[in-house]
């Protein structure tokens, strides 16, 4: 962790792109609020806006874990760029971000999640990203925190970490405020177009602005359709939980089990939870399913070595909201003129918040959109099944 971030330059870092434009950016979580201190930082008028307070969303109930430990090159690029930027706006004064080595694994006798993650690994160090494939032997020797016996395959990458993100999400509102944007949470508002506007509820008021980026995780459905804009997303429940374990390294992806687990300053977070149906985004159960905490706790304690997880080692579990699309890639870039969305990342979302609110933040303020990520590349009335994020490619 740095002592000093990005976010402390201060104005020298700032220029004028963004004059004479304004923005509204709907939803304070860690992409809307990072695009608003991205956009403010060039001189945009902007205004992030949020039905619930900053980060009372899925960014304040996300894993936190972050890593660049894909296949695809844009995938890896975007990781990449994210992982970097969440080192330069840590800070002593801002918030953590823990380096930590990420580690994935198939078990012995399942031979699909083992043939594929030997295929991502092959694909990775193709592409120039940093993968080491390992066995069961190999990765005892590096990390002596994990139970191995049973591990076919193994792939470690070494550039990721993990952090809070609700505090990452706190201190870029604060530094987009910082930089001139005017925070409005606790402030729900409809988007409406032609031009692009937003009507707060609260009053009624009418407000035409030049832009509207809608980065309102699970609700962005549901307020681009009371704009009369479809979209091709889905909400779904996942599950996770903290637990009084003690854990250095690594974080870990046990895809034969569907679990991971990481670091916690309480012990360790460990999730998985997936519920392959659409969840009401404002009428979802916030806690975690009867026995979900007791099944994650016993798949946990077998792949943590040294210790024996019981319930009451159980802090606590809770439950929160993913989006997906019908491929799996998120809805990123320009709906209709001056009307932009960022959602759909499969639980990826959080992660690469510091690389796609850049991304988007660039486009608002004319440079190029994310072209595989077009939200245009559907109509919005696709059908289509929820699918987990977190799992292997199969190729």
């Amino acid at each position: 962790m740095s002592g000093e971030s990005e976010l402390a330059v201060g104005a020298d870092a700032f220029t004028e792109r963004g004059r004479d434009l304004e923005v509204a950016v709907v939803g304070a979580g860690a992409i809307g609020a990072t695009a608003a201190y991205d956009l403010a930082r060039e001189g945009a008028d902007v205004t992030l806006y949020d039905r619930g307070t900053i980060a009372s969303g899925s960014s304040g109930r996300a894993a936190g874990v972050c890593y660049d430990a894909f296949a695809d090159p844009l995938d890896a690029e975007i990781g990449s760029d994210a992982i970097e930027r969440f080192r330069d706006l840590s800070g002593d004064d801002t918030f953590p971000f823990v380096e930590c080595p990420y580690v994935w694994l198939a078990r012995e006798g399942d031979e699909r999640n083992a043939a594929a993650l030997r295929d991502q690994i092959t694909r990775m160090q193709e592409n120039g990203t940093i993968a080491l494939e390992v066995d069961g032997d190999e990765l005892a020797e590096r990390f002596r925190a994990l139970r191995t016996d049973d591990v076919a395959v193994a792939g470690i990458a070494g550039a990721a970490g993990y952090t809070d993100p609700a505090r990452y999400t706190a201190c870029l509102a604060a530094a987009a405020d910082g930089a001139g944007a005017t925070l409005r949470p606790e402030t729900p508002v409809r988007v409406r177009t032609d031009p692009a506007r937003v009507v707060r509820d609260a009053d009624g008021t009418t407000h035409e602005v030049d832009a509207v980026l809608v980065a309102a995780g699970a609700h962005t459905e549901r307020l681009l359709a009371d704009a009369g804009v479809a979209i091709a997303m889905k909400p779904y429940r996942v599950q996770a939980l903290v637990a009084d374990c003690e854990l250095a390294e690594p974080m870990c992806y046990d895809a034969t089990a569907e679990f991971y687990l990481r670091p916690h300053p309480e012990g360790l977070l460990a999730g998985d939870g997936t519920e392959y149906i659409e969840a009401d985004p404002d009428d979802y159960d916030r806690d975690a399913s009867p026995g979900f905490a007791t099944n994650l706790l016993e798949r946990v304690d077998r792949r943590v070595s040294g210790v024996h997880l019981e319930g009451d080692d159980l802090v606590r579990a809770w439950a929160g909201l993913c989006t997906a699309t019908p491929d799996r890639d998120p809805l990123v870039g320009e709906l209709a003129d001056g009307l932009y969305v960022a959602t759909g990342f499969q639980g990826h979302g959080f992660m690469r918040a510091p690389a796609i609110g850049e991304r988007i933040a660039d486009q608002v303020l004319g440079g190029a959109g994310i072209d595989p990520f077009d939200p245009t590349r559907f109509d919005g009335d696709e059908a289509f099944d929820v699918a987990e994020g977190m799992t292997l490619p199969e190729n």
